[in-house]
């Protein structure tokens, strides 16, 4: 009787104490870096019980048990497993999943897990380049990923910038990557209109990528070989840079703001003379003091950005809305950019899944304003050079206030900056709708329609107060008295179309055989036309030209205007197979058709196949993975000139018809074979991981003019041609991320990569002048040229050996021995303007509440042709009353001695720049929460704080536009807009 009542109280008291395990309630807030996260997910594990965060990032979960687990996650975060133990109250804060955000990565016409990928692929998260000052999302990848260079044409706000992935692939035709915004491919061509050339130059169209809000970009994915870049067939042969806009990630609604301010000053300085040292070296004294060429032209400049993004999702559907304001002042006067963006993502699902919906839309308008900094003034000079040139004794202005001219071909620098105005209107849509149907559980279709459109108009005049000459001068006829000032109007409109339809086959048989297929139909048209009109002679007392440009000089009129269409259709498949768990297969092939293309070869196929091994996979110990890869595949490239294969002509001034280029029914797109292979790994535990690559690339069928015989009346013209020879770049590649400290209050980790690259014209009988330079005594004068066993943009001129006892240079003959000017030769000196390595480094470290963050960047091997110096920093100039360097002026330079093309004006251009320092801190506690903010955090950012080079100009870090005979260069620095550095403060906060 008595062992039953005992039985049955210690039965009564199980239950009790279960039951009080199991109703005891759990509350808690699940937080990030930033704050509190909202829509994160709380699971007791085991169960399907749990709940989800609120809008404070709060959870309570009813008799979850005193000794549950809880399982909390959040995409792009580390999963984390708490114990109860009895507690009531759990908080937990989640990190970053490094692992996790480098899994899947985007590629075309789809995403792969970075695991199974065959081809050399690298992916930088939003994280990569939070808080980064970056106009362009060009500038966010420089450094960053291992074979890819980013220079900038100079430091102008929205200046254009080039992006080279495994080096130069072409003569003539485009060498950037193919850009690909949420898959739709963009247009390569320039998107604003051109700069004006009112006899002091011209200048280069702005970057096409600056209509993207850095703000708004989730990932950018970087194919390189041709593994990943064969299914984009004639457009794959520079690589593919995938940009893909954000979307809601949370089910509560969300409002983000930030802003920043930012204050930049110029970077580096030209160590021109004062007064004082231009007077004491025997220069003229004009009885002026004070001059300072800075002063006169440049300025600390502010800019502001301000960014609002509201996301909200719920199961079905997601949406996110942003605007974007910012206001960039340049450090020369009159110059800045003026950029405002809106963004709209949102997604939604149908029939329980079965139909999903995507609606993107990315509009921007952009106003340039730019100062006359021209990329081929001659003696004259453009902004930059007048400024450089004025001698420092010569006073800007007379008593009266009015402006001091020395003459028509020696310009006041402050007279004319504030004579000239140029400002350009640019407004770009891109906009596309995807549906995907599900068709059963391994099959689904999808269709994607975009459209790109951008209108730019470009307006700028001179006025007629300034008297330059041979500039915006006129005579009216029957007078002998010219008029002066120029105003022109350009405009450019494009309108893209982009219709994609994709099948994608995707079944897992067993362990052994997981089977991945895809196979689409693509067309894409692009439409472009433009319009130019200018005219000279106008009254001195007119003021505003730009908008009664028909007050200029009747005869003196001058318009012109075009209209294209390109066409491009295509089929295109590719196979993913993993066989065994281990053996990886990639295979593609997509066939195009362009009316670009000669009639007679308008089709081509592009085949690729790429090969890897999982040597070890999620392995304990010292190697935890390790894979190997290997590709081949062809690739085309298409960016060349739009009816460069049928017969052009155009009209004269004088109302004759010209032909421009005769027809080639034969010509065909430029081909790359690519070969390659690399590793991937991770070790100690996961801490370290990177990749190893080796790729070579071959290039044929160059596309270039040569001359031939007329086919109608007029001279000679030329005709388009696939010229013998090969470029072949080779180059290896290596990227490495080692996470230093990984704890629950503190973190580190440092991440570097390196390229080293090698290019070679190879079977190539040509001899291509390039590099054109400008300035007094070099019209008509080049630097580089493209021969057979050289790299492109070797240099080529004269071999500079000092000076002589009367002060002339001395220059090597053919031979190799001194000889005077008249009898040297020319020759290749062994140099190019294409860097042999380039590297990036960064580390980021968190405490707590608090983070900080440091890139550097740098490039080496490579020379510079400091075309400034070869033209406005010699003797002559000096003695003939210009402003130089006081080297220069006390130099044994004789004063007639000829500023010959030579190697003395050839710097090595090897850099070494700290990009970004960032130092920041969260705020977090009651009083955030008291006005409902969720996160906050602020900012200090630096950029371009400090540079280590050897190179005399502004910065070695540019790339001004000196092309000749349509072949781009490559280190040519000439009276480029300078560089500035820059500090700004910054809040973001959520709400």
């Amino acid at each position: 009787m008595k062992n039953s009542l005992l039985k049955g109280l210690m039965v009564f008291l199980t239950m009790l104490c279960t039951s009080l395990t199991y109703s005891q309630d759990v509350s808690g807030t699940v937080s990030d870096a930033s704050g509190p996260l909202p829509g994160a997910s709380v699971l007791v594990k085991g169960t399907t019980k749990g709940a989800q965060t609120d809008f404070d990032g709060k959870f309570t979960i009813k008799n979850a048990g005193s000794n549950a687990v809880l399982v909390f996650s959040y995409i792009g975060l580390k999963s984390q497993e708490v114990n109860v133990a009895g507690r009531s109250n759990v908080n937990v804060t989640l990190k970053e999943d490094s692992a996790e955000l480098k899994e899947v990565v985007v590629i075309g016409y789809g995403s792969v897990k970075k695991k199974d990928a065959t081809g050399a692929v690298d992916q930088l998260s939003s994280k990569s380049f939070d808080n980064v000052g970056a106009p362009s999302p060009a500038d966010l990848l420089r450094g960053k990923v291992s074979g890819v260079q980013v220079t900038s044409q100079s430091g102008e706000p929205g200046a254009g910038a080039s992006i080279r992935i495994r080096g130069n692939s072409s003569i003539r035709s485009g060498n950037g990557p193919l850009i690909v915004v949420d898959g739709v491919p963009l247009d390569g061509g320039d998107v604003s209109a051109g700069g004006s050339d009112i006899g002091l130059g011209g200048s280069s169209a702005r970057n096409p990528l600056n209509f993207i809000n850095q703000n708004d970009i989730e990932s950018m994915t970087i194919l390189k070989d041709a593994s990943s870049t064969a299914i984009y067939g004639s457009r794959g042969a520079n690589g593919v840079v995938v940009i893909t806009t954000k979307k809601s990630k949370s089910k509560e609604a969300q409002l983000t703001y930030s802003n920043s301010f930012t204050f930049s000053t110029l970077a580096s300085n030209l160590k021109l003379m004062n007064s004082a040292q231009f007077v004491a070296n025997g220069g003229a004294n004009n009885g002026g003091t004070g001059y300072n060429w800075e002063d006169a032209i440049l300025r600390d400049a502010f800019s502001t950005n301000h960014d609002v993004a509201f996301t909200k999702s719920t199961d079905n559907s997601s949406t996110r809305l942003s605007i974007g304001a910012s206001n960039t002042e340049g450090v020369v006067k009159n110059t800045g950019l003026d950029k405002y963006t809106f963004a709209f993502n949102n997604s939604n699902d149908f029939f329980g899944g079965a139909l999903k919906v995507d609606t993107k839309v990315n509009y921007s308008s952009l106003r340039d304003q730019s100062a006359l900094i021209s990329n081929s003034a001659g003696y004259i000079g453009n902004l930059i050079g007048t400024a450089l040139y004025w001698n420092p004794t010569n006073k800007l202005y007379n008593a009266n206030g009015t402006y001091n001219v020395v003459s028509n071909t020696y310009i006041n620098p402050v007279q004319l900056a504030n004579a000239y105005t140029d400002y350009a209107n640019t407004n770009k849509l891109l906009a596309s709708i995807k549906s995907t149907l599900k068709i059963n559980e391994n099959l689904n279709y999808q269709m994607l329609f975009g459209v790109e459109t951008s209108t730019s108009t470009r307006k700028y005049q001179l006025d007629p107060t300034i008297d330059i000459q041979n500039v915006a001068q006129a005579t009216p006829p029957g007078s002998s008295t010219p008029k002066f000032g120029q105003a022109g109007i350009s405009g450019i409109e494009k309108f893209n179309k982009t219709f994609e339809h994709t099948l994608n086959y995707n079944k897992t048989f067993n362990e052994n055989f997981i089977f991945d297929a895809l196979a689409g139909y693509s067309y894409y048209q692009y439409n472009a036309s433009g319009s130019d009109a200018s005219a000279k002679g106008f009254d001195p007392k007119q003021k505003n030209l730009i908008d009664n440009i028909e007050g200029g000089l009747q005869n003196e009129f001058r318009s012109s205007s075009f209209k294209n269409q390109v066409e491009l259709q295509s089929y295109f498949g590719r196979v993913n197979a993993t066989l065994y768990k281990k053996l990886l297969v990639t295979a593609t092939l997509r066939v195009d058709g362009s009316t670009k293309l000669g009639a007679n070869n308008k089709n081509g196929s592009f085949p690729s196949v790429g090969l890897g091994y999982k040597v070890f996979e999620d392995k304990a110990g010292l190697v935890n993975s390790l894979k190997v890869r290997a590709n081949y595949g062809i690739t085309g490239n298409q960016e060349f000139a739009v009816n460069s294969a049928v017969a052009r002509a155009s009209y004269g001034n004088n109302g004759s018809l010209n032909v421009d280029t005769n027809a080639n029914a034969d010509l065909k797109w430029e081909t790359t074979t690519s070969s390659g292979a690399g590793v991937d790994f991770a070790l100690f535990n996961n801490r370290l991981t990177g990749t190893v690559d080796y790729f070579q690339r071959d290039t044929e069928n160059l596309i270039f003019p040569v001359p031939s015989a007329a086919t109608q009346p007029g001279p000679p013209s030329p005709r388009f041609v696939n010229l013998p020879g090969n470029l072949i770049n080779k180059g290896f590649e290596v990227s490495a991320n080692y996470k230093i400290i990984d704890s629950e209050k503190l973190t580190w980790d440092i991440a570097a990569n390196a390229s080293f690259l090698s290019n070679k014209m190879e079977n190539f009988a040509g001899f291509i002048q390039a590099g054109a330079l400008h300035g007094q005594g070099l019209s008509g004068a080049y630097a580089q040229v493209v021969t057979n066993n050289e790299p492109i943009y070797s240099y080529y001129m004269y071999e500079w050996r000092g000076y002589d006892s009367t002060g002339s240079s001395i220059y090597a003959d053919a031979a190799g021995a001194d000889a005077t000017l008249g009898l040297a030769a020319k020759k290749l000196v062994g140099k190019t303007g294409l860097p042999k390595m380039n590297l990036g480094f960064s580390t980021n470290v968190t405490y707590k509440n608090f983070d900080a963050a440091v890139s550097f960047y740098g490039a080496f091997g490579h020379y510079l042709y400091n075309n400034t110096a070869n033209a406005y920093f010699f003797k002559g100039a000096y003695l003939g009353g210009r402003n130089v360097p006081a080297s220069v002026a006390t130099s044994t330079q004789s004063q007639g001695d000829p500023n010959s093309p030579s190697t003395k004006f050839l710097e090595k251009g090897d850099f070494l720049r700290m990009g970004n320092l960032t130092l920041g801190y969260t705020f977090t506690g009651a009083s955030l929460e008291k006005l409902k903010i969720k996160s906050a955090r602020f900012f200090v950012n630096g950029q371009n704080l400090l540079l280590f080079t050897n190179y005399s100009g502004f910065d070695p870090e540019v790339n001004t536009d000196k092309s000749l005979n349509g072949v781009p260069s490559a280190g040519i620095d000439y009276l480029s807009y300078p560089r500035s550095k820059a500090f700004a403060l910054g809040l973001n906060v959520t709400f």
